[in-house]
């Protein structure tokens, strides 16, 4: 039998998106096995609060260790200011309390009147890396508008946003230290992007977990070697020192991830550790 080159080319392709898939259809099979876990109300509170709580543990581990470790203090962006016990716990007491009161009526509503749908076949590797893409894409954007309209607007500021401005340095449990506000409005960005595009419901957990670990990575207060910033060329991805820079100084770097949208508005300030 005689195979032109095209169509063992088409044939590598094919077998390259049938091993994706067999290898997101064992994730996916992983996850619809817990379906009655899936499907309940309690979900989607569980998963929030679980994984950021988990994100934030080892830059939590970090901050006690690198005190007294010059090998780790180095990374600190702002190696002068390191959080306490007493400003840790406020902020696990209120984010667990704004998923009690606040996350978990709003998302028992959306279970009520859009309950979850869980397709047999997962997605392939190639739309889910493009969808998370365009969703983190977009979220940027939205979060740049509503975070510059919140600076320069005084009431705005002082009414919703001033409050996540606490800690001029700031440490991973600062990411949800929020008004009630910005709470529901980041919410409110991230849940309606993969509904827009109609994401697979696996493509939309994992953007939940990449949006809350970058966000997390964000207001760690740290500058590592592995951060996202460094693994995305040409200074398009601002990371920690980016996003620690505007809590220093408030009137730059409003974007939370790209650096696009900063330097097209002329709020971009490069950042420097250290």
């Amino acid at each position: 039998m005689n195979c032109s080159l095209s169509d063992v080319v088409l044939l590598s392709y094919a077998m390259a998106g049938q091993r994706d898939r067999l290898c997101l259809q064992s994730l996916w099979d992983f996850v619809t096995a817990k379906e009655p876990l899936i499907k309940s109300p309690f979900f989607p509170v569980l998963f929030s609060f679980t994984a950021y709580m988990a994100f934030c543990l080892p830059y939590i581990a970090l901050d006690f260790l690198s005190t007294g470790l010059p090998n780790l203090r180095k990374y600190k962006i702002q190696p002068q200011n390191y959080p306490t016990l007493g400003m840790m716990v406020p902020c696990i007491i209120q984010s667990a309390y704004h998923h009690v009161v606040l996350i978990f009526p709003v998302t028992f509503l959306h279970w009520y009147w859009r309950p979850m749908n869980l397709p047999v076949i997962a997605p392939e590797l190639p739309e889910v890396l493009l969808e998370v893409g365009v969703c983190l894409l977009l979220f940027d954007f939205e979060y740049f508008l509503w975070h510059l309209l919140h600076h320069k607007v005084p009431w705005l500021y002082k009414t919703f946003h001033k409050v996540h401005h606490k800690h001029v340095s700031t440490f991973a449990l600062t990411t949800q230290y929020l008004s009630v506000w910005e709470l529901l409005s980041l919410g409110f960005f991230a849940a309606i992007n993969p509904v827009l595009l109609g994401c697979h419901p696996l493509t939309e957990m994992i953007f939940f977990l990449v949006n809350i670990w970058l966000s997390v990575e964000d207001h760690s207060g740290y500058d590592l070697p592995w951060s996202t910033h460094h693994l995305v060329p040409f200074g398009l991805y601002g990371g920690a020192p980016h996003h620690d820079l505007h809590h220093l100084k408030f009137k730059s770097n409003y974007a939370p991830y790209f650096t696009h949208w900063d330097k097209l508005f002329g709020t971009f300030t490069e950042s420097h550790s250290n």
